[in-house]
């Protein structure tokens, strides 16, 4: 008798370490779990192993009235894909990290130089005393960015936005955006079909753009006002037919004028940012989840044409509709594949 085949090794997760140090802020390092720890492929496969590490072992004070007890020490970024750093109290001292402490420093000195690394909020204090930061653009807390932009004049600080991605190096503005940053980073792994079963899971928006505002003056319309959320629920259910401006002020009654700044105190974008946005989303779902041809894909998500929807992809992801869909639907893809209905119903 010949031996029985042995049996193919599942691959290796991707690994995602979580940083942490005294006084984190606990719920920042449990995002990072949370939602990476959600992702799975269409057969129910994690996609990350996710551990949490410190300088040493052991108890780990946090900003609450409770520790976090810690298995890991740094030996856990030696062979990280990707690094988290939340934020901790410590990072709101008169002079925080400068110089950097030698123990955070050697931590920091072993992460791969492919590894993924990510901050959020004033995390990025740390990666910015590290070096990490040179030649990106940036952001950290709103309220600590006059603070960061005095520590750091020459660094790239966009102190307006949720995110930002360069690459290898990411940084997020705060808490909810901490999510924000993590779901970009699952939808580029993984594309949107995953990022969105996994947003479903926490009950929290799939996509919010890095470039959307971090602080909305006015979230909630006052009630004295309309709001402009049946406009944007009739955009989203018509998008084929390419609404404009006018058409949404159109829906609320409005002038264009009142129409756009009401639409920017609730949304944090302009109208044509977020039509942009939302078609893209669109497009890369279809990409994701039907059968339907890229003209098709264009028509339905209100580009057009195939060149139209092929030059925003080019513009807003660095690639190609048909270089998307290869990624996301071919071998080893983890899009949900489903036949979606077009427009008309076909």
């Amino acid at each position: 008798m010949h031996p029985s085949p042995s049996p193919t090794a599942a691959p290796r997760l991707h690994r995602v370490a979580v940083l942490v140090r005294e006084g984190v802020l606990p719920i920042e390092a449990g995002i990072v779990h949370r939602l990476f720890g959600q992702s799975r492929d269409a057969s129910g496969r994690p996609l990350y192993e996710v551990v949490t590490c410190a300088l040493r072992p052991g108890v780990v004070r946090t900003d609450t009235d409770f520790t976090l007890n810690v298995a890991h020490g740094p030996e856990a970024l030696d062979h990280a894909d990707t690094v988290v750093l939340p934020a901790a109290d410590e990072d709101y001292a008169e002079r925080p990290h400068d110089p950097l402490d030698p123990g955070l420093a050697a931590a920091l000195a072993r992460i791969s130089p492919r590894a993924r690394v990510a901050s959020i909020c004033t995390g990025a204090f740390v990666l910015a005393a590290a070096g990490m930061l040179a030649g990106c653009r940036v952001t950290t807390h709103w309220k600590s960015a006059g603070f960061f932009r005095a520590m750091y004049p020459d660094l790239d600080l966009d102190p307006d936005v949720l995110y930002t991605d360069n690459g290898r190096v990411l940084t997020a503005a705060g808490v909810a955006s901490g999510i924000d940053l993590t779901l970009h980073m699952i939808r580029t792994d993984h594309g949107s079909a995953v990022a969105n079963e996994v947003a479903r899971g926490t009950v929290v928006p799939p996509h919010r753009d890095g470039g959307q505002a971090q602080y909305i003056r006015r979230p909630v319309p006052a009630p004295e006002r309309s709001a402009t959320g049946r406009a944007r629920a009739w955009a989203l259910d018509h998008l084929h037919l390419r609404p404009g401006l006018e058409d949404l002020a159109r829906r609320e009654a409005m002038s264009v004028r009142t129409f756009t700044r009401r639409f920017r105190d609730e949304v944090g974008l302009s109208p044509a940012r977020w039509l942009a946005e939302q078609r893209l989303d669109l497009a890369r779902q279809l990409l994701e989840e039907s059968d339907l041809p890229v003209d098709r894909i264009a028509e339905r998500a209100g580009f057009g044409t195939a060149a139209s929807l092929r030059q925003h992809m080019h513009s807003g992801l660095g690639v190609s509709p048909s270089a998307y869909r290869r990624t996301f639907r071919g071998p080893g893809g983890t899009g949900r594949r489903a036949a979606v209905p077009d427009a008309d119903g076909r």
